[in-house]
């Protein structure tokens, strides 16, 4: 009976190699820049829509954290601008950034529909909570900058060091900075979504990854040190430890759909398939 049951898995797995082969370079390069053209298409709707949009609703979201800190310690609340073009070629960023967020599940499903002919069958099952986790962590990511990071590297930066001057800060060095800090965070909490995908294709392992914790933290620690608009201690850790919490949950999600624990899985519940067939 099991010998029945092992040919059609066997001839189904043949058959999906089969298929993950037939697509030619061609193809490939034409599925390609389909999910080019389609994120380009979302990124370009999403800006359009988030433009018109980028000077009453949310530019003044942008603006929220540095007003704060302004009028906490008294001083002008207003930005300035050098150029006429400044406060236009502001809000095309503004427009730009927030496009990017708005469009992101549509990119990141372009992502996943490029890479699942790659994939078994039972192997798509994990498109859909991969997709929404890339999502969440994306949008996760931005607002942990908005709300954690990039208010208290405002505070030290204006208070800390530059309460003996007079601040004169542009709408463009203060844009530039948000965006580093903001999209920068967003993707770097896409991290278990890259070593989770590079355990799912059986690159990498939650051994692996655990035995090089080490050299891990200090990538953290240099991609922290990079990012951070300072470098004391205080924001170097505020940056790092996120990056080092996701390092050590993506060890946890690669042992969890690594192929060799999927196979483990799959074994002991055929065990226990066939304990309940000879109980009844």
């Amino acid at each position: 009976m099991s010998d029945l049951v092992a040919e059609p898995e066997h001839k189904e797995i043949e058959r999906e190699l089969r298929q993950m082969g037939s697509m030619s370079l061609f193809q490939h390069l034409e599925e390609l820049r389909k999910c080019i053209i389609r994120s380009v298409a979302a990124i370009a709707v999403g800006f359009g829509v988030c433009w018109f949009f980028a000077q009453e609703k949310i530019y003044p979201f942008i603006e929220k954290p540095i007003v704060d800190v302004f009028k906490r310690y008294n001083m002008d609340p207003h930005l300035t601008y050098l150029s006429p073009t400044d406060p236009f070629n502001l809000y095309l960023k503004v427009g730009l950034m927030a496009g990017i967020f708005l469009a992101s599940p549509v990119v990141l499903y372009q992502v996943w529909s490029f890479i699942s002919p790659g994939l078994y069958r039972h192997e798509k099952r994990f498109v859909v909570p991969f997709l929404l986790l890339s999502v969440g962590l994306f949008l996760a990511g931005g607002y942990f900058g908005y709300k954690v990071i990039f208010p208290v590297a405002l505070d030290f930066l204006i208070h800390s060091y530059g309460g003996a001057f007079r601040a004169s800060i542009t709408i463009d060095a203060y844009t530039k900075l948000f965006l580093t800090i903001i999209l920068g965070l967003a993707i770097i909490f896409e991290m278990p979504i890259v070593l989770g995908f590079a355990g799912l294709m059986g690159v990498v392992n939650a051994k692996f990854l655990f035995k090089h914790i080490r050299g891990a933290v200090l990538i953290c620690v240099t991609l922290a040190a990079i990012l951070s608009p300072t470098t004391d201690i205080m924001n170097l850790t505020i940056y790092a430890a996120p990056m080092v919490i996701l390092y050590i949950g993506s060890i946890g999600l690669v042992w969890l759909v690594h192929p060799r624990q999927r196979r483990k899985r799959a074994e002991k519940r055929k065990e226990k398939d066939k304990e309940d067939g000879r109980s009844l």
